[in-house]
């Protein structure tokens, strides 16, 4: 092979990464760089948009295109986040405070490695503040990430598994359990399974980060139709990672802002307005909603069924008799 081939070799490999990094790429200023005349560099870019035409099937959709506005070449490629994309989903991920700040940080840095370099300063600039200042939620597990696919594993292959657990009250248990599946809501993930012994027939759901050791087991488990969970048919019902009954429930809603209900309850339907009051139905899952509606104070009315309307009175009763 002659020296000019390897020079151009070189020159080709050279572009196609600054291409795959999301680099902008001046025709001129690589041509200086390269010591070659600008028709020769066009050329080598050329090369370097049939070979990335060539191999879809490797980089995805991807295309190097000429900006008039900038002057420069620039990768299109469809596995890179756009700035907003970006931005967005890392400030979903902070806001939800569920891992580490260690975890945080080496999650953010592997999204920015999918973005272009000038996309990344700006990145940057607008989560530095909110790092600096991050607080994640405290954890009795060594490794939550780990935790998650330990019981991912369990589920996909319907393996038991023992768990130790702190409880709500700190107690500490020893559970063997059936894992169904894995739900994240408001800062955590839960974890929804089935005790082992037969006397106990309901979903329990299980604070992942509470989780403290995981033993898997050998035997395998076969859940019954009735068990089957289906993920987007739970988080329609139960929004508040509580157990408890499925009901329909009627409410009456005076705040002022019935979207915002809309949007907590996402089975809830207006079935009625008249003079700024909305009448309200839900299919419901747990007793959380009990304690969603109490937040709304006077704003909620809950009409059916009667026995739920009874809970709302009596736990009315008991707050109230706290400032007797």
């Amino acid at each position: 092979m002659s020296d000019t081939s390897v020079s151009k070799t070189n020159r080709v490999l050279q572009i196609l990464l600054l291409a795959l990094k999301g680099e902008s790429i001046s025709a001129c200023n690589l041509a200086d760089r390269f010591h070659v005349s600008t028709r020769s560099l066009s050329r080598d870019i050329s090369d370097v948009q049939n070979f990335i035409s060539e191999n879809q099937e490797i980089l995805g959709y991807a295309q190097l295109e000429y900006s008039y506005q900038s002057n420069r070449y620039v990768m299109d490629a469809e596995h890179l986040f756009t700035n907003r994309e970006l931005l967005a989903i890392t400030k979903v991920l902070l806001a939800s405070r569920a891992f580490q700040k260690d975890e945080m940080l080496e999650i953010i840095e592997k999204l920015k490695k999918n973005t272009t370099p000038a996309d990344k300063a700006k990145l940057e600039k607008l989560v530095k503040k909110e790092m600096l200042h991050y607080n994640a939620i405290n954890i009795d597990c060594e490794n939550l990430l780990e935790n998650i696919w330990t019981i991912t594993d369990a589920i996909e292959s319907k393996k038991c598994i023992t768990i130790s657990y702190y409880k709500m009250n700190r107690e500490y248990v020893k559970r063997k359990i059936m894992p169904v599946s894995i739900m994240f809501s408001e800062y955590y993930f839960y974890l929804i399974a089935y005790r082992c012994e037969k006397e106990f027939s309901n979903p329990i759901y299980y604070r992942i980060d509470r989780i403290n050791q995981i033993e898997c087991n050998y035997d395998k488990f076969k859940l019954s139709s009735a068990q089957n969970v289906d993920e987007g048919l739970l988080r329609n019902k139960s929004q508040f990672m509580w157990p408890g009954p499925s009901r329909r429930i009627l409410f009456e809603f005076t705040g002022p802002s019935v979207q915002a209900i809309l949007d907590r309850i996402p089975t809830a339907r207006i079935v009625e307005k008249k003079k700024g009051k909305y009448l309200m139905e839900a299919e419901v899952y747990g007793n959380g909603i009990k304690m969603f509606l109490l937040s709304q104070g006077a704003w909620v009315k809950v009409l059916e069924p009667d026995e739920f309307a009874q809970e709302m009175k009596a736990e009315i009763e008991k707050m109230k008799n706290l400032y007797s």
